[in-house]
């Protein structure tokens, strides 16, 4: 990259398409680079793309973000707008496009709001929510609900990381819109206990090795965008349900599992968050395990299927 003076006349919209994109979103996880996406071409590069980079001071990016603000967006999709007009300043001044300070530090946003209720699934509703599912997306969701994996640890999990012997199965990749790639984060990879029915429900299954337990009758992993509008809502909105997403799955385990007398840490091993799992792990070690009590708390919410 070739140095240039802070008062160049490259554009905002010229940095982006020309190197933020190219060599910047290659390097994240494919959910995230369509989430960057969207956001510059909805609100970034109509609002900056015509204006040069060292015109975009921090009073602009503070009004543009209260005003989107004031427009209805969330607080949580202001915060993403700062932090991606951050992220791109700060790689234009790293290769040498703007020496001027960041103009996204120090932008405030207000007080963040109380979020509108959470919902869990009810154990009735579970229940009634697994009789009117079809497989293999019924078997999904009783994964979901039992062991509080994400949609696409569930849709990238092969037999080669499922023992049923032990009953534990191994979080080691994960797909998104029907692509294969890693775990979210670092802290996603870990071994995650399998209740009983878990187990029973996988038995119904065949396969091995490199094959995904769920596929398509091609062998290719299905989309969850797809399983959630044809399966998954029709069946909430039957079960008085209709806020169901794959997410309320997740939700749902770690309020069961907290229920069942798993502490707030367990839950956070289970589910494979990040910060809990990195206190607990060194930089060599296996993925990581979920403690004994938190085993024993996913076995008790099994036993209710």
């Amino acid at each position: 990259m070739g140095k240039v003076t802070p008062h160049s006349s490259l554009t905002f919209g010229q940095f982006v398409e020309r190197h933020f994109v190219p060599n910047f979103l290659p390097t994240l996880k494919l959910s995230t680079q369509k989430r960057y996406r969207q956001t510059l071409d909805t609100h970034l590069l109509p609002a900056f793309g015509d204006t040069r980079l060292f015109e975009i001071g921090n009073l602009d990016v503070q009004r543009f973000v209260l005003q989107k603000m004031e427009r209805g967006l969330g607080w949580e999709t202001c915060s993403h707008l700062r932090n991606l007009m951050s992220k791109v300043f700060g790689m234009a001044k790293r290769w040498g496009f703007f020496a001027l300070d960041n103009p996204a530090q120090g932008v405030e946003l207000p007080e963040k709001k109380a979020v509108r209720e959470k919902h869990v699934l009810s154990v009735q509703q579970i229940r009634a929510l697994l009789m009117l599912l079809r497989e293999p997306c019924r078997t999904m969701v009783l994964l979901g609900v039992l062991t509080g994996l994400r949609v696409g640890e569930i849709l990238g999990l092969r037999w080669k990381a499922v023992d049923l012997l032990s009953g534990e199965l191994r979080v080691e990749q994960a797909v998104y819109r029907g692509t294969v790639g890693s775990p979210k984060t670092k802290g996603s990879r870990r071994a995650v206990p399998l209740p009983e029915s878990a187990i029973n429900a996988l038995s119904a299954f065949k396969g091995a090795g490199e094959e995904l337990v769920f596929r398509t009758q091609e062998g290719t992993p299905y989309r969850d965008n797809n399983l959630l509008h044809r399966e998954l809502k029709p069946a909430g909105v039957k079960i008085g349900a209709p806020w169901l997403s794959w997410h309320t799955l997740r939700r749902t385990h770690a309020t069961l599992l907290q229920a069942a007398g798993g502490s707030l840490k367990d839950a956070s091993a289970q589910l494979g968050h990040s910060k809990a799992i990195d206190h607990a792990r060194n930089l060599h070690s296996t993925p990581a395990r979920t403690s004994t009590h938190g085993g024993r708390a996913a076995g008790a919410i099994g036993d209710q299927w």
